[in-house]
């Protein structure tokens, strides 16, 4: 957090821990919303200033508008998360050491599937996911799912029909696009 003083019309004292520095900054107060918008330098972004009654500024970026989570409550949402989605990195370790706990669905057209995929994954595209299909599997098996990538929602769809299947299911966040961004390779064919 920064605070500010306002020393003339352009020039603000802002207090970085621990060094003090003086910026000349272009400013505008909007009247009945308590705030002030600098500018540093030409071509960058206003930030957004709150003011209290003694003139001092107190400084927030977008990060920072909004506040964090207690602490509890962001573990208990991080943790969750994990019983959610898997990356690419942990999956490539697990089918590298051959743990076998999940079967990997690429949840992708055939046509995307032959043009690339991860090495020991499932063709199973997600409109095709039903009880028969699934039925193949032991009770109880983990699925784990991917699709084209962060612009598309297939694992998701997957994983809500694996879901009302009552069976275990993760999506691969990331999917061929993590993959591949990670230097790992895809194998073509069926």
């Amino acid at each position: 957090m920064f605070m500010a003083h306002i020393l003339s019309a352009h020039i603000i004292r802002v207090n970085r821990q621990p060094q003090h520095t003086e910026h000349n900054v272009a400013h505008r107060f909007t009247p009945g919303r308590n705030r002030i918008e600098l500018e540093d330098r030409p071509g960058h972004e206003a930030r957004h200033l709150s003011t209290n009654y003694k003139g001092t500024i107190k400084m927030t970026s977008p990060v920072t508008e909004v506040p964090a989570a207690a602490p509890a409550e962001a573990l208990a949402h991080f943790e969750a998360r994990l019983g959610f989605e898997t990356d690419c990195w942990d999956v490539h370790a697990s089918l590298a050491g051959m743990d076998g706990d999940f079967v990997l669905l690429d949840v992708r057209s055939p046509q995307a599937y032959a043009a690339g995929h991860v090495d020991g994954a499932v063709n199973l595209p997600h409109a095709k996911i039903t009880r028969e299909r699934i039925g193949t599997y032991p009770p109880g098996t983990m699925f784990v799912v991917y699709c084209a990538g962060p612009h598309c929602n297939g694992a998701n769809k997957a994983a809500v029909r694996l879901a009302r299947l009552r069976c275990p299911v993760k999506e691969m966040i990331g999917g061929v696009t993590g993959w591949l961004d990670e230097g790992f390779t895809l194998v073509k064919g069926d």
